[in-house]
């Protein structure tokens, strides 16, 4: 195998596994790898459908402590919560209590395995829904009701708020209010007194661009994403990537 770099590591929900993909001409994971490109690797650990208590479950199998032959994490990025804040209905089971999910977080944050790499860890809040139209297909789909609540999510990215607060070091990577902003700005007749965009006695405005199905982000929304992300990663001292470039190599006379 290539020599890996030391790496930044985004782990999650389908939220990070779907940010490889390139839409509207844009990917998450492609413009962080470009940003890191010659300094570190990027490795996406994101799992669809997995909550905080799957996160815990499979974790020492995911992060092994740094060796000569296994590279150091540099950062850390987690984002795990949009599954965990699944209502508790009879045809979904991927909710987790709003106190087990942050008891969870503090103890992936906390880890053996990740505390041995020493990370910057960036822990980033579940991205606001669209429960209108997350109601339309999760209706579609069979379930009598929503199996997602935008006010209940709400209430997990304001858990993970919390978390970073109580834990010294990490970083805070708001992505809920992030594209809330985003949407906001992109409705120019929504009305801030009234409920927010997405609820259901509400309006979908900007977020039927930015979250298409209603959690899942658009390239749009990514970008966003990215935008909060990159200030915190690096800077990278020019001329010391991990290889040499050509002009150590291969100096000329001007």
């Amino acid at each position: 195998m290539a020599k890996p770099y030391n790496q930044v590591v985004l782990f999650g929900d389908s939220l990070f596994e779907q940010s490889s993909a390139i839409q509207d001409d844009f990917s998450f994971q492609g413009a962080l790898q470009n940003h890191c490109i010659r300094y570190l690797d990027v490795v996406n650990r994101g799992f669809s459908g997995w909550n905080t208590k799957n996160a815990l479950e499979y974790l020492s199998q995911i992060f092994l402590p740094p060796s000569p032959t296994i590279p150091r994490i540099e950062y850390l990025l987690v984002l795990l919560g949009a599954n965990d804040a699944c209502l508790p209905v009879p045809t979904n089971t991927q909710g987790v209590p709003i106190d087990q999910y942050k008891e969870n977080l503090i103890k992936i944050l906390n880890h053996d395995h990740i505390k041995a790499h020493n990370p910057k860890i960036l822990l980033v809040t579940p991205p606001p829904i669209d429960e209108i139209r997350i109601t339309e297909l999760d209706l579609a789909a069979g379930h009598a009701q929503a199996v997602r609540q935008a006010a209940v999510s709400a209430s997990y990215s304001e858990t993970a708020r919390k978390v970073t607060a109580e834990i010294p070091g990490v970083v805070l990577i708001d992505l809920q209010k992030a594209i809330l902003d985003k949407a906001v700005s992109l409705t120019p007749d929504f009305d801030a007194s009234g409920p927010p965009l997405g609820y259901p006695t509400g309006k979908r405005g900007a977020l039927e661009q930015l979250l298409p199905d209603g959690l899942h982000m658009s390239g749009e929304a990514y970008r966003v994403f990215f935008d909060i992300v990159k200030p915190h990663i690096g800077p990278f001292p020019a001329g010391e990537t991990v290889f040499p470039g050509w002009r150590v190599l291969n100096p000329g006379t001007i």
